[in-house]
């Protein structure tokens, strides 16, 4: 008869044995991360103190399952876009880009600038999908881009919505920095901040996270109104001022609305 109580320790002996091999997989991902132009093996191997069979045996694995690239030009790896495939948010088993790509579109067309869909990984914004501005002189950035919640438009319309526990961990986990002389760097202005959000429904951020940059946004909230996602409009200072902001404000809180109800039809 099998002795059960010696499956646990058989259990935990196979997790240690396979614990370096998965250190190094997470080790190479993670350092490729911050390398997005690419490393070549004997980088990544002398970046990590690692043997270079093994880089290259994990490597091989990564690129056979399409996490990796290789260029052709220089050997390079380079990561691919399939982990944030595979992270991308769902609500019902709806894909949020996919509900929220004709509104984007429908937000750029009334707005005549850039927009985005965001969503809040670890306390910081994700920039999922954008429609970049036709205008001569636009701001934008990449999907992917991640950036503070507490500096940015749709970071603080999450903020704003989510629950008080949730909200109190935010503050105990993040340290405020001031990037902008206009940054609510501290927990009382972000909280007031925050407070007329709520009362307006929408957020916004004057040149807080970027000098020179002005942007205004709603959250998306699913049907427990928790923050799923944020969109948000993004200009230069120059076009869009302050007297603008409202307008802006129930532009996004219109597309909000839009994806909200697509995402539980």
């Amino acid at each position: 008869m099998k002795n059960v109580l010696e499956e646990p320790a058989a259990i935990a002996l196979d997790e240690r044995s396979a614990a370096p091999g998965t250190e190094r997989t997470l080790a190479i991902l993670e350092l490729l991360g911050r390398h997005r132009t690419g490393l070549s093996l004997t980088e990544i191997a002398r970046d990590l103190d690692l043997p270079v069979n093994s880089v290259f045996r994990i490597a091989g694995v990564l690129h056979a399952r399409g996490y990796l690239q290789r260029r052709e030009d220089d050997k390079r790896f380079v990561l691919t876009n399939k982990l944030f495939d595979l992270a991308r948010p769902q609500v019902r088993e709806k894909s949020l880009v996919v509900c929220a790509l004709e509104a984007l579109r429908e937000l750029r067309e009334v707005t005549g600038e850039t927009v985005q869909l965001l969503t809040a990984v670890n306390h910081r914004m994700t920039v999922l999908e954008q429609c970049v501005s036709t205008q001569p002189i636009k701001v934008s950035s990449t999907v992917g881009l991640r950036v503070p919640m507490y500096s940015c438009a749709p970071g603080k319309a999450v903020l704003a919505y989510l629950p008080p526990a949730e909200l109190s961990a935010f503050f105990e986990q993040v340290s405020l920095k001031q990037f902008t002389p206009n940054t609510l760097a501290t927990r009382a202005a972000l909280e007031d901040d925050l407070a007329r959000i709520r009362r307006r429904g929408h957020a916004t951020d004057i040149a807080e996270g970027l000098e020179g940059i002005h942007c205004a946004a709603a959250a998306v909230l699913d049907e427990h109104r928790y923050p799923v996602a944020a969109v948000t409009v993004m200009a230069p200072a120059f076009r869009v001022k302050k007297e603008r902001f409202a307008e802006l404000g129930r532009a996004c809180l219109a597309a909000a609305e839009t994806i909200r109800r697509r995402l539980l039809a």
